[in-house]
């Protein structure tokens, strides 16, 4: 299967590969290590609370092959302590990092072959814990399926460092405050689908999410973690259970603040405020960091980026993706080589 697969011209889509890692797990039990299977379609009951409740979770993250042929992932533990939190928000049982990362780093190994170079792209891992058990009230499923999977993927932004047009959306709130905002919920996206889709539709990238609350702050792009730029500060919304902790916006604000010298902010920031920004960008695992060009706001464009990246934004990718592809030492231990 691999012969066929065209590296060179990998797109962020899903190309299916050699096997997937399944554990199960009964409520108020511990999970088991898992095994491999070849890949293939799940059998699952229509009464499952995954198809009836949204009962379940996903994680993305990805594995590089460096120049000397090493695979190497970026910060995997930080996945599994994310799901194992995502895990008791939705009353399933907690994931243990140990199973996590035996199915994560055992579908690696398992699809080697598959780990496109790495100026062609990266080997995409998602993780799914959800109810597989049948329940027809409204209650946590009575069984639980963990699976991984995996798909050769290219860089998201073929030209690499590409800013992006945006537009702010007051029709549609991505999370509410006290709800599952905070959690990679499978049900947090498809909420997220027809705005996208309108955006797209009007030229847009995507859409940036203002608070459920007073409709005033931002708080996503899309599904990516939003950042501004003043002078030397780096601002980002506080995480108060309505926006993803990310794993590549703990990063970014590590690396801007330790590498950089930067003042980093976590704190409410006003569409006003970002509209007066230096520079704004997101992240993501997906795209790792996208400028942002311009935001539509009210119907008129708000310009940051006339043709390139902003000075600090294309600092802070550079100094993050040289620590992804193992080509910057591993001094903070975010790098897992199998």
């Amino acid at each position: 299967m691999k012969n066929k697969i065209n590296f060179e011209n990998l797109t962020f889509s899903f190309t299916k590969t050699k096997s997937m890692y399944v554990s199960k797990c009964k409520i108020n039990e511990e999970w088991d290590l898992g095994k491999l299977f070849p890949f293939s379609n799940l059998s699952i009951s229509p009464a499952s609370t995954i198809l009836n409740y949204g009962q379940g979770l996903f994680e993305g993250l990805k594995a590089y092959k460096t120049e000397d042929n090493q695979i190497i992932m970026f910060r995997p533990e930080e996945n599994a302590k994310r799901a194992a939190n995502g895990c008791l928000r939705l009353s399933m049982p907690k994931i243990s990092e140990k199973v996590f990362l035996h199915g994560v780093k055992s579908i690696v190994k398992d699809n080697s072959q598959y780990i496109p170079k790495l100026e062609e792209g990266s080997l995409y891992i998602r993780p799914l814990i959800f109810g597989s058990g049948e329940n027809l009230g409204v209650s946590p499923s009575s069984e639980y399926t963990f699976v991984v999977f995996c798909s050769p993927v290219g860089p998201y932004f073929k030209s690499g460092l590409k800013p992006i047009k945006l537009i702010v959306n007051n029709d549609y709130h991505r999370a509410p405050s006290k709800g599952t905002g905070g959690v990679k919920a499978v049900g947090n996206y498809a909420s997220g689908l027809l705005p996208s889709m309108m955006a797209k539709n009007q030229g847009f990238a995507e859409v940036v999410y203002l608070d459920a609350n007073e409709e005033k702050f931002v708080e996503e792009v899309g599904a990516a973690n939003f950042f501004s730029i003043k002078g030397n500060s780096l601002i980002t919304p506080k995480l108060t259970g309505s926006i993803l902790p990310g794993i590549t916006r703990d990063s970014v604000l590590f690396l801007a603040k330790n590498r950089l010298g930067m003042n980093i902010e976590e704190r409410k920031i006003s569409i006003q405020e970002v509209l007066k920004s230096d520079e704004v960008f997101c992240t993501g695992t997906a795209a790792i960091i996208a400028p942002i060009k311009s935001i539509n706001y009210k119907e008129k464009d708000y310009i940051f980026s006339k043709s390139d990246t902003g000075l600090k934004t294309r600092q802070i990718f550079d100094i993050l993706t040289r620590i992804q592809s193992g080509e910057d030492k591993n001094e903070y231990g975010w790098i897992t080589r199998l």
